[in-house]
């Protein structure tokens, strides 16, 4: 156990060691290369990378260069990453093969290894890491250590001002003064609803029992989202403070993370950190030398979606089958063991801290009137830069993908943005300049839910995609009520007809009012919301419907029954691309002759499509083509 003089002392002392990983201009000769060690670089081989680097340095007796293992830096799609500070130098796309090249090139003979260097959005090679246009329009709170400091090192935790809101917290403030400064913030849950974060902890303060528990809802379950997972594996005690900071605020001795067996990274670093917190006297008895006393658990779930509702995963964590209760008794009165319960998700409680620090004012300048701070996004789908961005509220979704995800992929058009996965809406084209926060999602439809943003080009069918999430919400259903249980698998029917060339107009009519039936009558919110992905197709790409329903045609090629893909004579320059890429070899032509797909061969993967330079292979091309 660490008395506050020596953490005090810990954070004086490694601030200045660190100091070198946020200030460039540091004159140190000291040099720190961070590592990225979160999921994707990680299964991308970045943990023979670490060790690369530290066997090279070790030969060589290399005594003023440290390796550091770090969380996500957020470009996924150039990974792995590796930064050198302070110098704070990009380098994508690493290999285990390279790490010899960078410690003789850059750190022995002080020259930038060029082939490394991340491109930028126009191509041209940057050297630095604050210089990437993924970077310049992002706010970093959430992530504010991701990529930074070492998430298995609570002394870098604490050198970066870890724990210090928590200390200031039990020392200075009331139970009602935290709370204050949480409302006033403007900060909203950030798990899908945007319920005032500071109200939610008023209610469950409120609530009259000598026993209360606060739950990390951490069971991320949207498909393409993964920002609750990076925090976790990049700043884990960020959550442990903030957890604390609200037990003192709810009166609550006991707090639970509920997370996915399935982030195996993130249960690991989570258990690492809990176990330090708990050596340092930061989780346990009389923390920081008060009366407080407050503890936390892992508990792990096994992978269903629906227990990412409130209710449903407390049913989990008290041993139960994961499925949602009857609201009200909201959580707040009635929750975990039937005793006042607070549930936040990553995200929400990874702003507590710096909130406190910072303050209530500081954080409700970031963002719009009435969705304040930041959020973090999964960019994802037919994206140049994918990974994990975190911008202030009112961000045009234009900016998200053009700016900082640098656009579409292969030249194409964009065709819509998916956000709240199975439980949010699509965003089309028109919409491209919407501002990203709660009001304006949902006056068009869609919902900012948990922060997964799905970018679509042109190829893609939106029935195709309405078909797949509706596969996903059945498969999902834990089967308590009849709307969700039966109702969706009807939906999933009606989409499965129209995709593959046996649905009608009634059909879509059919469809459409299940959809509105199933809304309004399901008990939780994973039933309530299930429709929301075709009902926003419906509304926006309504002809795509009509087009599978009437004319049994899929313009974007996805529906293999519905699609028959042609190549364009005037458009095709006889590269050959498609044609060696054709894995049936159904594609006819030699030299600079415009190419012809052999129908009868042609299974309709779409791998000329995705290959074509041009763009002059697909469905609605204006020109007749002759077999062959």
């Amino acid at each position: 156990m660490k008395t506050i003089e020596e953490i005090h002392k810990i954070r004086e002392e490694k601030r200045k060691e660190l100091d070198l990983r946020v200030n460039i201009k540091n004159n140190t000769i000291e040099k720190h290369i961070l590592v990225c060690h979160g999921t994707g670089c990680t299964s991308s081989k970045s943990s023979e990378i670490l060790e690369s680097f530290k066997r090279i340095l070790k030969e060589k007796d290399i005594q003023n260069v440290k390796v550091i293992k770090t969380g996500c830096f957020g470009l996924c799609a150039k990974g792995p990453v590796v930064i050198i500070r302070p110098e704070d130098v990009f380098y994508a796309n690493c290999k285990p093969e390279d790490c010899e090249e960078i410690i003789q090139t850059h750190i022995i003979e002080g020259k930038i290894v060029k082939r490394l260097l991340v491109k930028d959005i126009d191509g041209t090679k940057v050297h630095k890491l604050d210089d990437l246009s993924f970077y310049k329009k992002q706010k970093r709170i959430a992530l504010k250590n991701c990529g930074i400091i070492n998430p298995e090192n609570i002394d870098e935790y604490i050198a970066f001002n870890g724990y210090e809101a928590l200390e200031r917290v039990l020392r200075e403030y009331t139970k009602e003064e935290v709370i204050d400064i949480i409302k006033r913030s403007g900060l909203r849950g950030r798990g899908g609803a945007g319920f005032p974060t500071g109200l939610k902890w008023e209610l469950t303060k409120n609530a009259d029992s000598e026993q209360k528990y606060v739950v990390c809802n951490a069971d991320e379950g949207d498909p393409g989202a993964f920002m609750d997972r990076s925090i976790l594996e990049g700043d884990p005690h960020s959550i442990i403070e903030a957890m604390a900071i609200a037990g003192y605020a709810i009166s609550a001795n006991k707090g639970y993370i509920y997370v996915r067996a399935e982030y195996p990274i993130a249960v690991q670093r989570l258990k690492v950190a809990i176990k330090q917190a708990q050596e340092y006297g930061i989780l346990g008895k009389n923390i920081f030398e008060t009366n407080f006393c407050f503890d936390i658990e892992i508990r792990l779930g096994a992978g269903a979606f629906v227990c990412g509702e409130e209710t449903a995963l407390l049913e989990s964590i008290e041993g139960k089958r994961g499925q949602p209760r009857v609201k009200p008794p909201y959580p707040a009165q009635n929750g975990l063991w039937n005793k006042p319960t607070l549930i936040n998700n990553v995200e929400t409680f990874a702003n507590i801290a710096q909130i406190i620090l910072k303050g209530a004012d500081w954080f409700s300048a970031i963002g719009t009137d009435n969705s304040k701070g930041t959020k973090v996004f999964a960019l994802g789908g037919n994206v140049n830069n994918t990974g994990l961005v975190e911008v202030p509220m009112g961000t045009t979704l234009r900016e998200i993908v053009y700016d900082i995800g640098g656009g579409i992929t292969n030249g194409r058009e964009f065709k819509a943005a998916q956000t709240g996965g199975p439980s949010g809406g699509c965003i089309p084209k028109e919409h491209l300049d919407i501002p990203i926060d709660y009001e304006s999602l949902k006056s068009i439809g869609s919902m900012m839910g948990s922060g997964g943003l799905i970018v679509m080009d042109d190829t893609k069918c939106m029935v195709c995609l309405a078909k797949f999430y509706l596969e996903f919400t059945v498969s999902e259903s834990c089967g308590k009520c009849t709307p969700c249980r039966i109702g969706t698998k009807r939906m999933l029917e009606l989409l499965e007809k129209l995709c593959s060339g046996e649905g009608s107009e009634l059909d879509v009519y059919k469809l459409e009012k299940l959809a509105v039936d199933i809304k309004k009558s399901s008990i939780c919110g994973l039933g309530q919301s299930a429709p929301n992905p075709v009902i926003s197709a419906l509304k926006y790409f309504r002809e795509e419907f009509r087009q599978h329903a009437i004319e049994k045609e899929c313009k974007a090629l996805e529906c293999k029954a519905l699609s028959k893909i042609m190549i364009n004579p005037e458009k095709c320059k006889g590269c050959g691309l498609c044609q060696r890429h054709c894995p049936v070899n159904a594609i006819d032509g030699q030299g600079r002759e415009p190419r012809v797909i052999n129908q009868k061969k042609c299974v309709k993967c779409g791998t000329c499509l995705t290959n074509c330079p041009f763009h002059a292979i697909g469905n609605d091309l204006g020109t007749e083509q002759k077999s062959s």
